[in-house]
């Protein structure tokens, strides 16, 4: 009796023992809850974060600049931003060791649009005419590389400085002939200020020489040195958290609604969907697997950042970008 009591109180103290508690990280993204947020936020509620052992919080953030500092001051241990702005941070920072560690969006979103109406449909139809773009734009930032690989003559387009605000309006007014701006998003505002898609003549940077990456997943230098294992199992539970949405966007996108209570569903899905399609999940990214990055491209890439950029202390590729932290191949199929 006394052996049984023994037991009883032995597995009675086990099973009351707490679990280990999960580490707490804070991730920022580039911008509001919208369409590609989902992916994020369906790692966050199925649990995938949890099961690599984190406590993660997702805030919202400022445009594509804004995570960088946040990461780099170990405010955040995780961000989302873009690699381009990150590539001329490190030249400013060189002895910054912020590095991206999920390349997420293979082809960047980066587009200049123009309209049926205005007769912008490929590159050199943008001469002699007046380009809308905001200054502070991360697909104008491009503007430079562009016209140089693409041919167009930079003195023969008028470039007309409006705000973010207005950008779409004034394409569909033929205030403007073409504006700058991120693919799904500007897409999506002109059709919901009554510009047929049919209408719309979406370029994207990328499918007229630009060998430019897009956003990538960040980690603070810091944490990564102390948490390796971790910052391994935030990569891989990311990488889920895609692969899920990719595959069920309508269901992961209600991960969004939750979060931001005037979105609306079907846009969002939209986003989501044209993400997937043009960013997301390339032939790149269906030969060679979803979040690493080839290194010649990189440094191609890197030069064409030079174009519209002096570089005082040019980083390299891997300066820029590390696949230490990426599983095989095989798991991270898209």
């Amino acid at each position: 009796m006394k052996l049984k009591r023994f037991f009883a109180l032995a597995l009675t103290a086990m099973t009351a023992l707490p679990a280990l508690a999960a580490t707490p990280v804070k991730f920022t993204l580039d911008w509001k809850f919208e369409g590609p947020a989902a992916a994020y936020l369906v790692a966050l509620e199925k649990g995938y974060y949890k099961d690599a052992g984190l406590d993660v919080t997702i805030d919202s953030g400022k445009g594509s600049l804004d995570a960088i500092p946040k990461v780099a001051s170990g405010t955040y241990q995780f961000g989302f931003a873009d690699i381009n702005s990150l590539i001329k941070f490190k030249d400013q920072n060189p002895n910054s060791e912020l590095k991206g560690i999920l390349m997420v969006y293979d082809k960047p979103p980066f587009a200049i649009i123009g309209s049926k109406q205005t007769g912008v449909a490929k590159p050199k139809d943008l001469e002699g005419k007046t380009l809308g773009a905001p200054a502070p734009d991360g697909a104008y930032a491009q503007w430079k590389a562009f016209t140089d690989v693409t041919g167009i003559n930079p003195s023969e387009v008028n470039i007309d400085n409006v705000s973010f605000a207005v950008r779409e309006s004034m394409l569909v007014q033929k205030r403007v002939d073409a504006i700058t701006g991120y693919s799904f998003s500007s897409f999506l505002n002109l059709r919901k200020i009554g510009l047929p898609a049919e209408d719309i003549n979406v370029m994207l940077m990328a499918d007229y020489g630009l060998k430019l990456y897009g956003n990538t997943i960040l980690v603070n230098p810091e944490f990564a040195k102390q948490n390796p294992e971790l910052v391994k199992g935030f990569v891989k539970a990311t990488i889920k958290g895609w692969q899920y949405a990719v595959a069920h966007p309508e269901e992961s996108i209600q991960y969004v609604i939750e979060r931001n209570k005037i979105a609306k569903k079907a846009v969002e899905t939209q986003r989501l969907q044209m993400c997937i399609d043009d960013n997301v999940v390339t032939d790149n990214v269906k030969a060679n697997g979803f979040g690493g990055v080839d290194s010649a491209r990189m440094a191609e890439a890197i030069d064409q950042v030079g174009l519209t950029y002096d570089f005082k202390n040019k980083p390299t590729p891997e300066a820029v970008f590390t696949e230490e932290f990426l599983p095989a191949k095989s798991e991270r199929e898209l």
